[in-house]
C-alpha cells in the first residue's frame, strides 16, 4: 500500500516550479487474503466538492482494513520523489 502526500513547490516569484510527493509504502508478506484485494487509488482536492473528513471517512470504510489490519506491514518504506 502506498499512501502518497502531493506538495507544490513554488519559486522565488511564486509560480509554480514542481511537485514533490512524499511516499508511504506499507509492504506485506505475500498472504491468500492479499491476492483479492486489486488496486485503488483516490485524490483528494480542496475546494473540489467533497470535504476532507468525508472523503477520509470514504476510505476508512473500506473493506481492504478488515484484510490488512491483522497481517501488519512486514515493511514500511518512506521516501520521496520530484514530479
Amino acid at each position: 500500500m502506498d499512501l502518497v502526500r502531493q506538495f507544490e513547490i513554488v519559486g522565488s516569484g511564486g509560480e509554480y516550479d514542481h511537485y514533490v510527493q512524499v511516499h508511504c509504502e506499507l509492504r506485506y508478506e505475500p498472504a491468500p487474503a492479499l491476492e483479492g484485494l486489486g488496486t485503488f487509488d483516490s485524490w483528494f482536492f480542496h475546494g473540489a466538492g467533497e470535504g476532507l473528513g468525508d472523503w477520509a471517512a470514504r476510505l476508512a470504510e473500506r473493506s481492504v482494513w478488515e484484510v490488512l489490519r491483522p497481517l501488519g506491514p512486514a515493511e514500511i518504506r518512506v521516501h520521496q520523489e520530484r514530479v
